[in-house]
């Protein structure tokens, strides 16, 4: 089990807003669910929204009206017969509060007051929800996650992003549709959480390493790629000449039981190798692969290294579970062994 502790540090390096002044003190708390940070993080970052006035966007209006406004829907009038009423359907744009991104807002808070948090916390998402009376709360399901973001909304990214992840993470569905509450991210959501950890923690500490997201071409012998699939590492970690790919994997079981033996998934092994020998082929480096798994509460748990068609294959374990110095300890070990 991570400590919630660690779940905001990984949340910290995720979104490096939670670094800054109207954050940092979330970072004393103490927080006995996931469902109880995630409220935190909301009440602070609506709360200083709302300081700077409750966000308002134009939207788009249609609705019958008797004198002109906006632009005539002429079909809509014709279908309607709206003409018999001597009204017209128009469409016109009103600066309103009730714009997307605050739906998004309302819906996760009220959500949240259904979810296993302090009496505190609920009084305070209540007291923010009172700023919300105009704006209308949207299907949970339905959810349209491709915000768009200008120079006005941009401090808003982070935010959505966490009512992205509560609502994700903390509603799931049964098999008889009806819904439970849970009180810890899934297991999707997590390993989507801990691939931007690790990332951005090597972006963050080590400047003197390139680290990204990156792409691998095949290295094909005619040149002919058609259907072959996208190769995008999680993380590629680069410093002078090497290069280590790092495939970051949250499971709740990190090997695989057969014939009573345990093994590495081979399907994680297959695509980390694949990566790397390509990878090889196309630069004039040396190339290492890592698959990092986060430690269950197994007693078995993968720390090998191989060395495969001339490459090195490592196979790590991140204990998750102890305190974020220990967690930095071993990530730091990681780039000093393999880059530096």
């Amino acid at each position: 089990m991570i400590p919630i502790q660690n779940i905001y540090y990984m949340l910290s390096y995720a979104f490096r807003v939670l670094n800054e002044q109207g954050y940092k003190n979330l970072a004393t708390e103490k927080f006995h669910n996931v469902a109880e940070l995630c409220a935190a993080i909301l009440v602070r970052g609506v709360s200083l929204q709302l300081k700077r006035g409750l966000g308002r966007d134009y939207i788009t209006q249609t609705e019958s009206l008797s004198t002109l406004r906006g632009r005539i829907e002429i079909s809509e009038s014709v279908k309607t017969m709206s003409l018999l009423n001597r009204q017209l359907i128009c469409s016109h744009d009103e600066f309103s509060v009730n714009f997307y991104m605050n739906r998004i807002f309302k819906t996760t808070m009220e959500f949240l007051l259904r979810a296993d948090i302090s009496k505190v916390r609920k009084k305070q998402l209540k007291k923010i929800l009172v700023f919300f009376a105009e704006v209308e709360p949207l299907a949970v399901h339905a959810i349209n996650w491709n915000v768009q973001y200008n120079r006005n909304n941009q401090t808003c990214r982070m935010l959505i992003s966490i009512c992205r992840l509560t609502l994700k993470g903390l509603l799931q569905t049964n098999a008889d549709g009806s819904t439970r509450l849970m009180d810890f991210f899934d297991e999707q959501r997590m390993c989507r959480l801990y691939e931007k950890f690790i990332l951005e923690y090597y972006r963050k500490e080590f400047k003197q390493i390139s680290a990204s997201p990156a792409q691998i071409p095949w290295v094909v012998d005619d040149g002919i790629k058609i259907m072959l699939p996208l190769m995008q590492s999680d993380i590629m970690l680069a410093h002078k000449n090497k290069i280590l790919i790092i495939d970051a994997k949250y499971y709740s079981h990190t090997t695989q039981a057969r014939y009573n033996t345990q093994t590495l998934h081979s399907n994680n092994l297959y695509q980390i190798f694949t990566y790397v020998k390509n990878k090889a082929l196309s630069v004039e480096h040396e190339v290492s692969g890592m698959l990092l798994y986060a430690r269950t509460d197994e007693k078995i748990f993968p720390n090998n290294s191989y060395r495969m068609s001339g490459n090195k294959i490592i196979v790590r374990t991140l204990d998750l579970n102890c305190n974020f110095p220990d967690i930095a300890a071993q990530l730091n070990s990681i780039a000093t062994e393999h880059l530096l």
